[in-house]
C-alpha cells in the first residue's frame, strides 16, 4: 500500500490553516468530524468536556469497526495549538513545511492528525482488512492536558494505543515523569514603608529566603523543580502584604516526587515560623501555605509490554528502526496511562514547537503514516 505523498501534504496544510488555538478548537473539530464521516466511521462521539474545558468542542472518539479479529488500539493526537495561532499560512520548500514566520505551524499536533486521515483513506481506496480502531482527540492539550483529563476513559473501548505527539522521528517514549503543581503563598503584614516600615513584615523577603533554600532545576537523573513565577506587592512605598509563587516538581520515581515536595513545604514553613520581630512593633505575623496539586501522573512502560511490542513488530515489518526513550516532559499520555490505558508517544517528524520556527518534513509524516498502516494491518496482530 503506498502513501500518497501529494494528498497527504495537501491534508496537512489543510489542518494547519484552521486556526485551533486552545479552547478554540470548533473548527478543526467539525472539519475533522466531517473527514472522517466520509472515510466511513462506523461512530463518531463528541464528548460532554466542553463545559468542563471552555473549549467550542469536545474531545472526540472516532471509531472504526475493522474487519480483523486483532486487539483494538487506538492513535491519540490533539487538536489544539499553542499561540501565535491565528491565520496560519503553510509555507512548502520542496518537501519541508514551515509558517510563514507570523505563528506557529500547528505541525505539533496535525502531523499526526494528517498520518491517521491519510492511513484510513489508503486502506479505504485499496480495500484491506484492519483491526479495530478509535482515534482519541482532545482539546486544550497545550494549556494543561486539560481536554485529557476531562474525558470518561470509559468511552474509550480499546484498552492500548499510542499518542502521536513528540518532536524527532522513529522515537517512542516510554517513561514521562508525574508533576506536582505548587501555589504557595507567603502573607505578610502591609505598612507605609516611608512612615512606619517597622509596622509591616515582608512578605517578598520571606519567599526570598525560602526560594534561595529549596530545592531546584536538576536534583538528580529522575527529578528536576522549577519556581516559574512571583507575584506579590502592592507599591514601592507599601511592605508588601502577600507573595504568590507557582512552581512545580517532575519526577519518574513517585517517592523522590514526594520527597522534594515536602522538602520545598518544610522550608517554606520552617522560613516564616522562624520570622522575628527585631523592633517588637510589627502589627502581625506572618504565614505560609503550600498547596500541591497533581498536574499529571507518572507514565512506565517496559519493553515486554504488548503495546511496544506490537510497534516495535509493524516498524519491523517496514524496515524502520526505532528508539526507546524517557522523556522530561508530559503529554494526554501521562492521562491515559493513570487511567488504566496503556498508551506509548510516537514521534512525528515536528521539530522546533512552540516557535516560529516549528517545522516538518514530509517524508517524515509519510513513513508516519506507513508505520500506523501496519500497526492496523496483519503485520502487527
Amino acid at each position: 500500500m503506498d502513501v500518497n505523498r501529494e494528498r497527504l501534504a495537501a491534508s496537512f496544510t489543510e489542518l494547519c490553516e484552521i486556526d485551533s488555538p486552545s479552547r478554540r478548537e470548533g473548527r478543526i473539530s467539525r472539519h475533522l468530524q466531517q473527514v472522517f464521516r466520509e472515510l466511513g466511521a462506523a461512530e463518531i462521539v463528541e464528548d460532554d468536556s466542553a463545559g468542563r474545558t471552555g473549549s467550542e468542542s469536545g474531545n472526540l472518539i472516532i471509531r472504526f469497526a475493522g474487519a480483523l479479529e486483532c486487539t483494538p488500539i487506538f492513535f491519540s493526537c490533539h487538536m489544539d495549538t499553542v499561540q501565535p495561532a491565528e491565520g496560519v499560512r503553510v509555507k512548502r520548500s520542496g518537501d519541508l513545511f514551515t509558517s510563514e514566520g507570523d505563528t506557529v505551524l500547528g505541525s505539533d499536533d496535525k502531523s499526526g492528525l494528517a498520518a491517521c486521515i491519510e492511513a484510513m483513506r489508503v486502506l479505504r481506496e485499496n480495500e484491506r482488512p484492519y483491526r479495530p480502531v478509535e482515534f482519541v482527540i482532545t482539546t486544550c492539550e497545550e494549556i494543561g492536558l486539560v481536554g485529557a483529563k476531562a474525558l470518561d476513559p470509559a468511552l474509550v473501548r480499546a484498552r492500548e494505543g499510542y499518542a502521536l505527539d513528540s518532536s524527532g522521528f522513529a522515537r517512542v517514549i516510554t517513561h514521562a515523569p508525574a508533576a506536582n503543581r505548587l501555589t504557595i503563598t507567603v502573607t505578610g503584614v502591609a505598612a507605609h514603608a516611608g512612615l512606619h516600615p517597622e509596622w509591616g513584615v515582608s512578605a517578598l523577603i520571606l519567599a526570598a529566603r525560602a526560594l534561595a533554600r529549596v530545592p531546584s532545576g536538576r536534583i538528580d537523573e529522575e527529578t528536576t523543580a522549577n519556581f516559574g513565577t512571583i507575584s506579590g506587592g502592592a507599591a514601592s512605598n507599601i511592605v508588601p502584604e502577600k507573595a504568590v509563587i507557582e512552581g512545580e516538581v517532575r519526577s519518574h520515581s513517585m517517592a523522590k516526587l514526594e520527597r522534594v515536595t515536602g522538602e520545598i513545604r518544610e522550608i517554606f514553613t520552617a522560613t516564616v515560623a522562624a520570622w522575628t520581630d527585631p523592633t517588637g512593633s510589627a502589627k502581625g505575623t506572618p504565614a505560609v501555605d503550600v498547596a500541591v496539586r497533581q498536574d499529571f501522573p507518572v507514565m512506565q512502560l517496559e519493553r515486554e509490554e504488548p503495546v511496544l511490542r506490537r510497534v516495535e513488530a509493524a516498524a519491523r515489518s517496514i524496515g524502520m528502526t526505532l528508539t526507546y526513550e524517557r522523556a522530561g516532559g508530559g503529554s494526554d499520555a501521562n492521562i491515559f496511562n493513570g487511567n488504566g490505558l496503556a498508551t506509548a508517544i510516537v514521534a512525528t517528524g515536528m521539530t522546533n514547537v512552540h516557535s516560529t520556527k516549528e517545522q516538518v518534513e514530509l517524508q517524515d509524516m509519510v513513513d508516519l503514516t506507513r508505520l500506523l498502516l501496519a500497526l492496523l494491518t496483519e503485520s502487527s496482530c
